[in-house]
């Protein structure tokens, strides 16, 4: 039988991670949201006695049926209004630092002004604190991180949504709901609107599902009908949860249903020797290529896949992947606390509802007490019917006629008696419900900003930063949501920006000049011709933190208080140094240009004036380095060039002489030297130059024939052997023996 059964019972498949939701795992969520723990009612309730809703008809009623005038002292409101203005007060502000990458300052310095800029137009700071109030409150608030659907307004936004739109897995244990299944957000909105935004379903939006299928149902018959609408009419048919949820007719409105679900997938995960890891992508050369160099290793996981799908009802308008790149919830919750067996969430209020209605209905005796009055009297002793009596006697100007027959009688008795000792008993137990109240929240007087039992300053404080330990926990909760609205902001920030070639004018502030850093700019690595991306945005790892600004006045103060008592021991030339900060910490409205004054006639250069004197200064040094080396080498020319102009003159002279030598030993070539030089274009310089006054030996006397001649002196150099003087020669001119010889023949004769 049990075997039999088996076979019989749908066995469920075993889902792909890009297969889209089916209407009867969505049932099965709204199901599972219907039978979830009760507390959305008792949170409606807890948020009304904070907004001062305190009184309810029956009760109002059972009080005029007494006589009991409605009294109400909220108290639970200035409470919750005093914690949300100390998150107002410690507000935190956004701040991206690089993860463990030194060279990656550039690109968080840009990112940061990136994510500040868009912390403000996005409106991320009034949905916060928006979501924080019901967070005290009930418990539990939400905040939408996603793009504009407006493409004319801020790319992003951020805003509260209400805690009756969003249904959660509550089988989920981490506070980011990272492991959480599934969340759908239902709201109501006009027909003509959800047409709009899903033009391929407008016929089933626009009509009711009993009127649209009554008035399809003959064209059914005849053929021709649309597919969609015979499949939607089978889903209506199916479908088990009341119709009355998600279309109405009167109002002309529609409940859609925004589902967030996680698919299970199997993927291949490369995991660098850094920490990082990334999907593995085959068709990636860098992937494969940090493989095999052993940089990365491949493991196989389970991850989750986040999925979007639209409802109506149960249509399905549109399912597909999420459109986010980051694979959590656009809803970012932010808890107060949560019950241990069934995660319901609840907030500060749940302890301070008994005090509540307890301060009220002292209040309500108390005042019914001191204008009560009871009366004895023996019967027929008041000239007057009873309904009269009760009127007139509560009245202040009561004016009672005794019948005096009556009253003359023996035993008759008329008496009005007011118990002002239970009206003080009254007083005291309202007393004690306003000190209950501070009893059960942790929320003191002087927190609230009132008057409390402090005899002197430090006890106020005490009692303040006892009041803050309170609510630690809240607080905390409140920064860990605050950080992860941070991250998505960051993640749409960096999806958007891409691999595309960016400035970023990070704009200067009181302390800090303005500056530009390029992102993802195109780059070759000169050593390998690898191209590559500086400051890539996609590469580099980031981490988005909070720290602690002067986001508020009171916390400026507090700030410059501080820093003015650090000063006061400082010497004078060091408060000279520190007067830009604090200058920095006033609310003053032109605190850039009190610090430009102050810098100037102090002689203090701001740090870009300084970098900019120290650049001056050492290109100074560097001209005057290049004009000393310029004027040694120029005096080096002047004495290259007079020695080559000496140099040049020697080997004139030299070639003078020389030329002058073999004219007087051979006249002959002198006019053949002429016909070679102006053939070869030279021409007589007109007018002559200078006259080198070489000094001109005086020619010598002719030998006389009868005087004997000199003779050759013998040469004794063993490299010139001498000239042999016997035997026919045939010598001539200067190789013969005698110098006779060498003379002209004229002479000779």
């Amino acid at each position: 039988m049990l075997a039999e059964q088996t076979r019989t019972t749908a066995q469920p498949e075993l889902q792909d991670a890009d297969e889209p939701i089916t209407i009867d795992e969505f049932a099965q969520f709204v199901r599972e949201a219907i039978n979830q723990p009760p507390w959305r009612a008792n949170a409606d309730k807890e948020a009304d006695y904070a907004d001062g809703n305190q009184l309810d008809s029956d009760l109002l009623k059972k009080q005029a049926a007494l006589g009991i005038p409605p009294a109400k002292e909220n108290i639970i409101g200035p409470a919750i209004r005093a914690v949300c203005g100390y998150e107002a007060k410690t507000r935190t502000d956004w701040r991206v630092t690089p993860d463990g990458d030194p060279g990656g300052q550039d690109v968080a310095d840009a990112l940061n002004y990136r994510l500040n800029q868009a912390e403000r137009h996005s409106h991320a700071d009034r949905a916060l604190s928006d979501a924080f109030r019901p967070a005290a409150t009930v418990g539990i608030g939400w905040v939408e991180v996603t793009r504009a659907s407006n493409a004319l307004q801020f790319p992003y936004r951020c805003r509260a949504v209400h805690r009756n739109e969003i249904w959660w897995d509550m089988q989920s244990v981490e506070p980011d709901l990272s492991d959480a299944r599934w969340l759908f957000r239902r709201r109501w909105v006009d027909r003509q609107r959800a047409a709009r935004m899903f033009p391929e379903h407008a016929t089933i939006i626009m009509h009711s599902a009993d009127k649209w299928i009554a008035d399809m149902a003959g064209e059914m018959l005849e053929g021709g009908q649309s597919t969609g609408l015979a499949q939607a009419i089978d889903a209506e048919r199916a479908w088990t949860v009341q119709e009355d949820a998600w279309f109405n007719d009167e109002n002309q409105q529609v409940c859609l249903t925004e589902l967030w679900y996680r698919r299970w997938a199997e993927v291949t995960i490369l995991r660098a020797h850094t920490g990082r890891a990334v999907e593995y992508d085959p068709a990636n050369p860098a992937h494969d290529a940090m493989v095999q160099s052993r940089r990365g290793v491949l493991e196989r996981q389970i991850i989750p896949k986040m999925r979007r799908a639209y409802f109506m009802g149960p249509h399905v308008l549109d399912d597909g992947p999420t459109p986010h790149p980051h694979d959590n919830f656009p809803y970012v919750p932010i808890w107060g606390s949560r019950e241990d067996m069934t995660g319901i969430p609840y907030g500060l209020v749940r302890d301070m509802l008994f005090p509540q209605d307890n301060l009220n209905a002292s209040i309500s005796k108390l005042r019914w007490g001191m204008s009560a009055s009871r009366t004895e009297r023996t019967k027929g002793a008041v000239a007057m019917q009873d309904e009269v009596f009760r009127r007139m006697a509560a009245r202040v100007d009561a004016d009672i006629i005794l019948d005096a027959e009556h009253m003359a009688r023996p035993g008759a008795r008329f008496e009005v008696k007011r118990d002002f000792q239970l009206n003080q008993q009254q007083f005291e137990l309202m007393n004690d419900s306003r000190r209950a109240m501070e009893r059960v929240s942790g929320v003191t007087a002087a927190f609230m900003g009132q008057k409390g039992t402090a005899a002197s300053g430090i006890q106020e404080q005490t009692q303040i930063e006892q009041s803050q330990v309170s609510v630690a926990d809240l607080m905390d909760n409140f920064k860990e949501a605050r950080r992860q609205v941070g991250e998505l902001l960051m993640a749409l920030i960096l999806h958007d920006m891409g691999r595309e070639e960016q400035t970023v004018v990070i704009e200067g502030d009181t302390l800090n000049p303005p500056r530009s850093v390029v992102l993802n700019k195109p780059e070759v690595d000169p050593a390998t011709g690898i191209q590559y991306l500086s400051n890539d945005v996609q590469r580099t790892r980031l981490m988005v933190a909070l720290e602690d600004v002067p986001s508020s006045s009171s916390f400026r103060a507090q700030q410059l208080n501080a820093l003015s008592e650090s000063v006061k021991s400082l010497p004078q030339e060091l408060q000279t140094v520190v007067m830009p900060f604090m200058i920095d910490l006033m609310d003053l409205p032109r605190k850039r240009q009190i610090v430009e004054a102050i810098r100037q006639a102090s002689g203090q250069a701001n740090p870009e004036q300084l970098r900019e004197q120290i650049k001056q200064e050492l290109m100074f040094e560097l001209k005057e380095r290049e004009l000393a080396l310029r004027e040694r080498e120029i005096a080096a020319r002047e004495k290259l060039i007079a020695a080559q102009t000496v140099q040049t003159g020697v080997q004139a002279s030299y070639s003078a002489m020389q030329a002058g030598a073999q004219i007087a030993q051979m006249p002959q070539i002198a006019p053949i030297a002429d016909v070679v030089m102006a053939g070869a274009g030279y021409e007589r310089p007109n007018p002559m130059g200078d006259d080198p006054n070489f000094p001109q030996p005086a020619m010598p006397a002719a030998a006389d024939p009868a005087m004997p001649a000199n003779e050759v002196q013998q040469n004794t150099s063993p490299a010139f052997p001498p000239v042999p003087d016997n035997g026919a020669s045939p010598m001539q001119g200067i190789e013969t023996p005698e110098t006779a010889d060498n003379l002209p023949q004229g002479i000779e004769q």
